[in-house]
């Protein structure tokens, strides 16, 4: 499969596959929160657009463009702007992406890396066809309140996405008794995951020493054995823009 991006004459946005660190995670007791995949996959899950300056912006509250003022710290093109109003912030994206038949990009913030202040909104823009550049557009969550991107700080996350795909999908409930063995796995788990944080109440335990489960970090089921019903992954290996800043390892 490949995502194309034309470039218009001058230079594209910067990208770069998204990382798994964040500085979030970084900071918590013992990195702990690198010890959820799930988080760290999420992360991983496409690529990154860099902000190309350095800037701050306050709004009013007001619904009209004037009432944001972005004030550029460190210039680079293109600025940030307000055009819709609302106190919403666009970023223009330089470049016309091109997915394969059937396949669109969904753009949303930088995963699971908040902002105090304001919002990242999410789209879904039909690149097997459009001729079309977007935006990328943020909100302001609280009036008065100064927001500040660094230049090279992600502002925007894309991802391949299947428009038809989520259409022919049908959701349905189950007991987990209709599927084999979930049940019992499911419970061994259950009673494992009991044992184990009444256990880190007890000083030199094993479960102290651990300090973590790591049978889904590591695909295991309830028998400690390689999961058979499909790959497990920890880390993902997208591929970089040509040109582009490296992935941090």
């Amino acid at each position: 499969m490949k995502l194309i991006s034309y470039t218009l004459g001058f230079p594209p946005t910067e990208m770069r596959p998204g990382p798994a660190q964040r500085p979030w995670m970084d900071s918590t007791s013992d990195r702990f929160a690198y010890r959820c995949l799930p988080l760290n996959i999420a992360n991983q899950y496409g690529w990154e657009l860099l902000c190309p300056c350095s800037f701050e912006v306050t709004w009013d509250g007001g619904p009209s463009p004037d009432a944001m003022v972005v004030e550029i710290l460190e210039d680079g093109w293109p600025h940030p702007t307000s055009h819709f109003g609302h106190g919403v912030l666009t970023f223009h994206v330089n470049q016309i992406f091109r997915t394969e038949p059937g396949t669109q990009l969904m753009t949303t913030g930088p995963m699971n890396n908040p902002k105090d202040g304001i919002a990242a909104l999410s789209g879904i823009i039909e690149t097997d066809w459009s001729h079309y550049t977007f935006t990328m557009n943020w909100v302001m969550t609280r009036a008065f309140h100064p927001v500040r991107f660094q230049k090279g700080e992600p502002f925007a996350h894309i991802f391949p996405v299947n428009l038809a795909a989520i259409e022919q999908i049908k959701p349905e409930f189950k007991p987990y008794e209709t599927e084999e063995n979930l049940k019992e796995s499911y419970e061994a788990w259950q009673d494992s995951r009991n044992t184990f944080n009444q256990e880190l109440e007890i000083p030199d335990s094993q479960a102290r020493k651990d300090k973590w489960q790591k049978s889904y970090f590591q695909g295991l089921g309830p028998d400690a054995k390689p999961t058979q019903k499909g790959r497990h992954w920890t880390k993902l290996d997208v591929q970089p823009w040509p040109g582009s800043k490296a992935k941090k390892k």
